[in-house]
């Protein structure tokens, strides 16, 4: 070899050692960051002037990448439908549910027991209406609730909508940068990164399944085969309703013209929040307000007064009531009735009106008494109206709690459906959380940076910059020597 060749050899060898060593510098700046893939460079040689850096490789794993897609979206759909269920659950109070139907319809039951055994004390009846009252403002207050928390889904929606067209805008721009460094063989390397954190995001939103093509061009398709991102954005839309009534059908969100699909189950399927969010607005928000709509119906129904006259009238609302002044359809829901209800003005002391009306009937007018001859100590009605709460009544089927059973089962039942859908959805929560932790984990495990061997490359970095130093100082000692002997 040639005192040159030599030279060129240690140059090219500095050269290649200082490339490296910037690679390892910025692989150990960016060891904290979970979307950034470890770099590696490659050698090639030149006959010519020796080994040189042929490329500038990411770590990849397309296996292990596209899982961690599902795992996010998985995970993002399941934490949404468990932040939906406990707001929901939320209406009810604490974890006691001292707001719920169910635990008001009880303490109605024994103020009316307790009443019923002393007929002839007033502040017993005034303390069965409170009761009554606190049971028709949690039925009214709970329906405004879930309808407010349809509405602020449609919020989210919304926001999330608008985020996910903002993402896919960037993900164009890097996607067409990735396209044309491709073709041009210049460095993607960052756009890739950034371009993989962009997919993630936007399936933390809805779920995508990204293909790609040739010049490292990148298609983005939802579960169902919707195009999300094919060489340009897809539109993504939706409309709020500016208001929700328990009547009021939420409005669809449209990819590419495509209305998404809500989740479903407490294990959801939702792929993302979006269906997530659709599932709450327009599957269990729904299904607890027609639970609500049953339990006042059965109220109203249960507590009306029949014609004592035997003159064939018609029965009417005793101590809840309508601002129509009917009783319901037996079996058949009404939409938003729970809105609705409230105590009649006729026992309502606050009113005017005579609480002992409740233990003698007559709410509706003489015809309508039980107590005809006024005695103090009657509590036939009472003892009737407490005995109904457990009496099967019909239910609509609708609500899948069953269209035969007391009312205080049905309002227990009721309960019961939200929290073990909650308690579902928290385990399938936890599990998904868990799967996804780990697939994130050997992912970065596999494509991500170990600040342990960086260090170890730099050392061997080091000793081949020092063999280089050593190779260009013994020829320029030759050459000094070869100059003297020429002198």
């Amino acid at each position: 070899m040639s005192l040159a060749s030599a030279l060129n050899t240690a140059q090219r060898s500095l050269s290649n050692a200082s490339t490296r060593t910037e690679v390892v510098s910025r692989n150990v700046a960016n060891a904290e960051n979970p979307d950034y893939a470890r770099r590696s460079s490659h050698l090639a040689t030149d006959t010519l002037a020796g080994a040189g850096i042929a490329s500038i490789q990411r770590t990849t794993n397309d296996v292990l990448y596209k899982q961690s897609i599902t795992t996010i979206a998985d995970e993002a759909g399941q934490k949404t439908l468990v932040e939906g269920l406990d707001q929901l659950k939320n209406i009810f109070g604490t974890n006691d549910y001292e707001l719920s139907p169910a635990v008001l319809i009880g303490k109605m039951r024994d103020n009316l027991s307790a009443y019923a055994a002393k007929p002839n004390e007033p502040t017993l009846a005034e303390t069965a209406i409170a009761s009554a009252q606190d049971l028709a403002l949690a039925l009214r207050s709970g329906s405004e609730q879930v309808q407010q928390i349809r509405g602020q889904m449609d919020v989210e929606i919304s926001s999330d909508v608008s985020k996910l067209n903002d993402m896919l805008a960037r993900f164009h721009t890097v996607n067409d940068e990735i396209v044309r460094g491709s073709f041009g063989n210049g460095d993607v390397n960052d756009y890739l990164d950034e371009r993989d954190a962009l997919t993630k995001q936007i399936s933390a939103i809805v779920e995508v399944r990204p293909v790609t093509r040739s010049g490292n061009d990148v298609a983005l398709y939802t579960m169902d085969g919707t195009t999300l991102f094919e060489r340009i954005p897809r539109t993504v839309s939706f409309s709020a309703q500016p208001a929700y009534g328990a009547a009021t059908n939420g409005n669809s969100i449209y990819i590419d013209g495509v209305p998404l699909e809500a989740g479903s189950g407490s294990n959801s399927s939702a792929g993302g929040s979006l269906q997530a969010q659709l599932q709450i607005r327009d599957d269990l928000a729904p299904m607890l307000q027609s639970q609500l709509d049953e339990t006042a119906r059965a109220v109203i129904t249960l507590f009306a007064e029949q014609d004592q006259s035997g003159g064939g009238g018609v029965d009417l609302p005793g101590l809840f009531t309508l601002a129509t002044g009917t009783i319901p359809p037996a079996g058949v829901r009404v939409d938003g009735i729970a809105s609705q209800i409230f105590i009649n003005a006729a026992v309502d002391s606050s009113q005017g009106g005579d609480p002992t009306l409740l233990r003698d009937g007559g709410i509706n007018g003489a015809a309508y008494s039980y107590n005809t001859a006024g005695a103090p100590g009657f509590s036939s009605r009472l003892d009737d109206l407490v005995t109904s709460l457990d009496t099967p009544v019909a239910f609509d089927s609708s609500s899948l709690l069953g269209s035969s059973k007391g009312l205080i089962n049905f309002a227990a039942d009721s309960l019961g459906w939200l929290e073990l859908i909650r308690s579902d959805a928290t385990s399938s929560l936890e599990t998904k959380e868990a799967f996804n932790a780990q697939i994130m984990r050997t992912l970065s495990n596999t494509t991500g940076v170990s600040i342990d061997e960086e260090m170890s490359l730099l050392l061997t970095l080091e000793q081949s910059y020092k063999a280089a130093t050593r190779i260009i100082s013994v020829v320029d000692e030759l050459l000094q020597t070869l100059m003297s002997a020429v002198r």
